[in-house]
């Protein structure tokens, strides 16, 4: 992304609940609505509150309400990055995926899971990361132009 135009960029920390949702989605539409176009922006709405509400359901599940979930969006021409950052156990992204499509012919009929679905159908790149501060860091792009 080096020679590409930052055109905005925020991080927020919020707490381990259902309940910062609303918060998450406040300053994501603050950050991003003069720079996305409607129908990307409803798409990358919905990958971030599947990708919130998983950290909270899953990442989070045994840990304390006080645990911070950090999240990052950044605006850089042509891309939107959309960053989680939890405290859970590891988990492998891609073999979730292939396996709901491998065991259902149609994975979003299936109850678990549809979040995954969701987030890889709406982004262009979906991706998630141990890193060495015992972290996960969720990643999703969308191109925007």
């Amino acid at each position: 992304m080096s020679n590409e135009a930052l055109l905005a960029q925020s991080n927020l920390q919020v707490k381990t609940t259902l309940t910062s949702l609303e918060d998450v989605l406040q300053w994501f539409e603050k950050i991003t609505y003069t720079f996305l176009p409607s129908d990307i922006f409803h798409k990358c709405q919905i990958a971030l509150t599947e990708g919130f509400t998983n950290a909270v359901r899953h990442a989070h599940r045994t840990l304390p309400e006080t645990t911070l979930i950090e999240l990052e969006v950044k605006i850089v021409s042509p891309w939107i990055e959309m960053r989680i950052w939890d405290w859970g156990e590891p988990f492998d992204l891609e073999k979730a995926l292939e396996l709901m499509s491998e065991m259902h012919a149609d994975p979003l009929e299936h109850e678990g899971g549809r979040g995954l679905i969701f987030m890889s159908k709406l982004t262009d790149e979906l991706y998630y990361i141990r890193l060495d501060d015992q972290r996960n860091c969720l990643v999703m792009r969308k191109r925007i132009a």
